[in-house]
């Protein structure tokens, strides 16, 4: 689990109750029913006119990731590639079919390499691969990126139906205030929504998609090193040349 995506959330709630509390303010001031059905209700009606269904329905599924997504592995990964370099140069690249490989990217790309495909192909196959699979993140960051503008949107919306309430009562002064007061509250809720759960976490679904593409990227050049029978050593240094000195161990 990611808890930095919990810790975030939490942190940015948690100093919005304690300013409104150590500002003399009471929580239940800032809780308004309708408010809250227009800014979220408005936000969820919107995103449905915006994406298909299942597009929406399958962002929820997305959206976990940002709690629950595996860091990825590079050192792993290179020495899974190395390891694979080595049996293709002692044996062959036949050979390659016999290996283990859990990750279906890397086990179509050896597949290929073992059934004596050329490199342009070979190459093709997986970046269509990877092309692919950052247009779906992009799919699922787009529902949050559109909610994280919307939240605001639908904010003012509930803000101007709260002011035209009010100026309809302008004859009892008394409850100008606390009307006023409730008319801005789906603005914060908008605001809140926006700036602490949805763009953040499309920021982060874009952090992770980013890393998953890396993570590809770095197996399609092993796998081509693979093919064109590179020494394990040459093909070591060139994996690790994609990656940062702290990835690398090197401080």
């Amino acid at each position: 689990m990611d808890i930095g995506t919990l810790v975030g959330i939490l942190a940015g709630l948690g100093l919005i109750v304690g300013s409104i509390m150590f500002g003399g303010g009471a929580i239940g001031g800032f809780v308004d029913l309708p408010s809250v059905l227009v800014v979220i209700g408005g936000t969820g009606a919107v995103t449905f006119i915006m994406f298909p269904m299942g597009v929406v329905i399958g962002s929820v599924k997305v959206g976990m990731k940002t709690f629950f997504a595996k860091p990825s592995d590079y050192a792993a990964l290179i020495a899974q590639v190395v390891t694979m370099a080595e049996k293709a140069r002692k044996e062959s690249l036949v050979a390659l079919e016999k290996v283990p490989v859990d990750d279906p990217f890397i086990k179509k790309g050896i597949q290929l390499v073992a059934d004596g495909t050329e490199e342009g192909l070979v190459r093709s196959v997986l970046e269509t691969e990877i092309a692919f699979m950052q247009r779906r993140h992009a799919q699922g960051q787009g529902v949050f990126k559109s909610m994280g503008t919307m939240a605001p949107a639908m904010g003012m919306i509930g803000t101007l139906i709260g002011l035209v309430k009010m100026l309809q009562n302008l004859s009892d002064p008394g409850s100008i205030g606390p009307a006023m007061a409730v008319a801005l509250l789906t603005t914060f809720y908008g605001a809140v929504l926006a700036n602490i759960l949805f763009l953040p976490m499309a920021k982060k679904l874009e952090e992770r998609s980013a890393e998953e593409a890396l993570y590809m990227e770095i197996a399609t050049e092993g796998i081509i090193s693979i093919l064109h029978g590179e020494h394990p050593s040459i093909v070591k240094e060139k994996l690790f040349a994609y990656l940062s000195p702290a990835l690398r161990g090197e401080g």
